[in-house]
């Protein structure tokens, strides 16, 4: 293959080939400080894997720390298996290697049908994108094509048992390439580009069959109605129905406040503001319906009614319906305000932060207290931190991170005798407390 230039960042990422298309093998690719290793989804998703399975967070520093210096050789991919030799400070080389179960024949035949069904999927490869509804199609035919926890298993040469810097900067290096070409995993996975494309080819042939082979087709089964029967009836068909227009806004509340009274105990002001809201949510969902992304677009999560009443207040409904709303779920003004706060900044996962107070398990603290560690390089900087179950308190301070179950963290500032959300969650503890500091 030729050199591919990676537009995201200028650098070239050389696939200097292999003896078949099951081998493919990466020049060492150039320092990389000051960017992210993984700018694509699925290369993300690739390091969290590496992250949530790794028990060390020092190694996982100092292999970030190999890559960035470009201490990693050529890279080769093969079914299973990447290889890289990794130099040390002490410029001593290791041979590294990390392992990816294979898929099988069976779930390659299921993956390699449920592509060929849709014309999106293969565009999308094609165009070295790996949509997100791809991966959630392909799990759905029980294929899991992106690794998860102790999906990466290590195997170095200094002896490590576990994610050692060398296997842990080989990783990193390869999320760069993944960025790049999802064919990469897929070659991991089992099968390489250009047999893929093949029998994506011959399955997609296979599916435009002509007329003659579709009325053998519908007479064997005893159903349907031959192409060139269907075709020569279609002036006396009734005309499928055009699409609706797009609607820009919603449509405006009735006004219920005048003529006759309204029955005991029902607030007119309350009404008139679900009505604008049940108005503005069907506008969005027929906007959705009606686009050309709806097909890839996940269902919006159901919301519980304490989360519901919060999304509503979010919306600034006045003063005596956010009330109502704050005794309707629990909440008085102050936990209410803070939970539209909560809400703002991450929707129900910012709720679920701030609501939940839950312990870690062994793994998960380990992960967590990993990244901690990992995230001041310099000792004498880390702050002084308590932890209580997923919460870390600056000693002192009125600053606080809480720790979430999809593992970011999120920043918290004491205020008024609370603890208040101050910003958005992030993969890095670090930025979340210096953030809170540069605020403070």
């Amino acid at each position: 293959m030729h050199p591919e230039r990676d537009e995201r960042d200028g650098s070239r990422c050389p696939d200097e080939g292999g003896s078949a298309d099951g081998e493919r093998t990466f020049g060492a690719l150039p320092v990389a400080r000051g960017r992210a290793f993984a700018r694509s989804w699925w290369g993300q998703a690739w390091l969290k894997a590496l992250e949530d399975t790794a028990l060390d967070g020092e190694q996982l520093r100092l292999g970030r720390r190999h890559a960035r210096g470009g201490a990693v050789g050529a890279v080769s991919v093969r079914p299973g298996r990447i290889t890289a030799v990794v130099q040390d400070r002490d410029h001593t080389r290791q041979r590294s290697d990390v392992l990816l179960q294979q898929l099988s024949a069976a779930d390659w035949d299921r993956f390699l049908d449920m592509v060929a069904d849709r014309a999106g999927h293969i565009a999308a490869l094609l165009d070295r994108d790996m949509p997100p509804v791809l991966v959630e199609d392909a799990a759905a035919a029980g294929i899991e094509l992106l690794p998860g926890i102790g999906g990466l298993e290590p195997e170095c040469g200094c002896g490590a048992w576990d994610h050692c810097a060398h296997s842990a900067a080989l990783c990193y290096q390869l999320a760069r390439l993944l960025d790049q070409d999802p064919f990469v995993l897929l070659l991991l996975r089992g099968r390489g580009e250009r047999e893929l494309l093949d029998e994506l080819q011959a399955r997609s042939a296979a599916r435009a069959v002509g007329p003659a082979d579709a009325d053998v087709a519908a007479e064997r089964s005893g159903a349907g109605v031959p192409a060139a029967e269907a075709y020569a009836a279609r002036d006396i068909l009734p005309p499928l129905p055009a699409a609706p227009p797009p609607v820009d806004a919603p449509g405006s509340p009735p006004v219920l406040g005048g003529g006759t009274p309204p029955a005991p105990g029902v607030d007119v002001a309350a009404l008139e503001f679900l009505i604008a809201d049940t108005a503005a949510r069907a506008q969005r969902l027929l906007a959705d319906a009606l686009s050309a992304w709806h097909p890839d677009s996940p269902p919006p999560p159901v919301l519980t009614p304490a989360q519901d009443a919060v999304r509503l207040a979010a919306a600034g409904p006045g003063e005596v319906i956010s009330a109502r709303l704050a005794a309707g779920s629990g909440r008085e003004a102050r936990g209410l305000a803070a939970a539209v706060r909560a809400w703002e900044l991450g929707g129900t996962a910012g709720l679920a932060a701030l609501e939940e107070d839950w312990t870690p398990g062994p793994e998960a603290l380990a992960r967590a207290t990993g990244k901690l560690t990992a995230a001041w390089e310099d000792e004498e900087a880390r702050p002084r931190l308590r932890a209580t179950r997923n919460r870390w308190t600056v000693i002192g301070g009125a600053a606080q991170l809480r720790y979430g179950r999809d593992g970011r963290w999120w920043p918290y500032r004491r205020e008024g005798g609370r603890w208040v959300p101050a910003g958005p969650a992030t993969d890095d503890p670090a930025g979340a407390l210096a953030g809170l500091s540069a605020e403070g």
